[in-house]
């Protein structure tokens, strides 16, 4: 039975989940139970990102310690994804005594394989408590943070252990390019290229003096930066460091925002790759829910609670407006009027009014009992239905066979590539070029 192990990102704990969160763990949770229902061996992880500047602001305003206010968080995120029906086989948090060992033995395997990666250094710059990042040129308009411009981004300065992430630009560049590493969808790969093509730079990994995380390995002055400290999640999952971690590693589909694909798509592989260990197979970076064009976000505020969306009409109803209007790749608004049309017209209409004809049918000709086996007379319907889905099962069976065989013809003409031994005009037609869209390869496997 083949494993699947699909993460989403763990979220903040400075404040209640909104829609944002929700359409994430909605659309990870439909990927983990149709990988259940082809038989894999499915193991979904959720959790919650505790350590950070914000927490402890957040905190303070409520006059507790930033322990008691995490337990009071995950409380409420937890309840709201059971309401939600979400089907996790694990629920992880970062003040969690399996997670910090997992963090103090990755940071030892990365000094004991490469230690010329840590290092000690100066760090000055303007530092987002939004999204626990301290900000490049670029990722400032009008003098605040692209994400979060409700906020004041705060001047920092301080001395911090740094990853040499530098070193790792071209490894993770060619791993997406030859499609060891997916990044989906097209528009977030060629974000994330354009990035590392640019050049990296190397990047602090500790705070100076911070009261809450966790404390940086021979260093009692500094904690592990926040997203350090949260990206190994995934892998203290796992049992890593004890023996079997191995049976989970590598994740084969991280699911995340939009907004964190640096960290997930160029730090995280190159932290795994310093270590030794391998990287993801996938992350998938989904798009934003909107009010009015304006992302939805704890800081800014929203205009609809999450609880409120889900007492219109039910978990249920909400689920599957989000994958339908809003969907998994774009941002898309959520109003009441789109959400009430989609109610009438697809559930009660369309789902609705098929679900009364069969009741109806059922009671008008088999006196409301549904036959207990269907296979002891001639079920034409039936037997259609299911050559459909079996039909179906192997269309989508061949499809994943299709990308495997073109990811791996992507590694190997990558690699021809690099050294030297072909050039782009010698690859035989039976493969192809590192710069063919994806879907054009998927459609010369089906005319193969």
């Amino acid at each position: 039975m083949p494993k699947f192990y699909l993460t989403t990102a763990i979220d903040y704990s400075n404040g209640e989940p909104h829609l944002g969160h929700a359409l994430e763990k909605i659309g990870a949770d439909c990927i983990a139970r149709y990988h259940r229902l082809r038989g894999d061996d499915v193991h979904f992880l959720m959790g919650m990102d505790e350590h950070s500047q914000s927490v402890i602001q957040a905190a303070a305003r409520a006059g507790v310690t930033p322990q008691a206010w995490v337990d009071r968080m995950a409380v409420s995120f937890a309840d709201y994804w059971r309401r939600l029906e979400c089907s996790n086989d694990d629920w992880i948090r970062t003040t969690e005594p399996r997670h910090a060992r997992a963090v103090t033995a990755l940071l030892g395997r990365i000094r004991a394989r490469h230690p010329d990666d840590l290092f000690e250094a100066e760090y000055e710059g303007l530092y987002c408590t939004g999204c626990e990042e301290f900000k490049t040129g670029a990722q400032i308009v009008n003098g605040h943070c692209i994400e979060h411009p409700t906020l004041d981004l705060i001047p920092t300065k301080e001395r911090n252990h740094f990853f040499r992430l530098s070193r790792y630009r071209d490894a993770v560049l060619d791993r997406i390019r030859s499609g060891a590493f997916a990044v989906e969808p097209e528009i977030r790969r060629n974000e994330v290229v354009r990035l590392l093509e640019a050049g990296l730079q190397d990047i602090s990994i500790s705070r100076q003096r911070q009261p809450w995380g966790i404390p940086f390995p021979d260093d009692a002055q500094q904690t592990v930066y926040v997203w350090f400290d949260a990206l190994i999640n995934y892998l203290s999952a796992t049992g890593f460091p004890d023996a079997g971690y191995e049976r989970l590693w590598p994740a084969d589909l991280h699911v995340i925002g939009k907004g964190i694909t640096r960290f997930h798509c160029v730090i995280w592989p190159a932290m795994l790759l310093a270590a030794e260990l391998a990287p993801p197979r996938a992350v998938w970076a989904h798009g934003y829910v909107q009010w009015s064009g304006a992302k939805m976000s704890k800081t800014a505020g929203t205009a609809v609670t999450l609880g409120e969306a889900i007492d219109h009409y039910g978990p249920d109803a909400l689920r599957y407006y989000l994958l339908r209007e809003v969907g998994f790749a774009n941002d898309g608004d959520f109003t009441w009027e789109r959400f009430d049309a989609r109610y009438e017209s697809d559930l009660a209409n369309t789902f609705g009014n098929l679900v009364k004809r069969s009741l109806d049918m059922i009671h008008s000709f088999r006196g409301g009992i549904v036959p207990r086996d269907p296979r002891t007379r001639a079920a034409p319907l039936e037997d259609a239905a299911l050559s459909a889905a079996a039909d179906e099962r192997w269309d989508l069976e061949e499809l994943d066979r299709l990308v495997r065989e073109s990811q791996e013809r992507r590694r190997l003409v990558a690699a021809a590539l690099r050294t030297g031994n072909v050039t782009r005009w010698d690859l035989p037609g039976g493969f192809i070029s590192t710069g063919d869209d994806f879907w054009t390869t998927i459609e010369r496997g089906r005319r193969a």
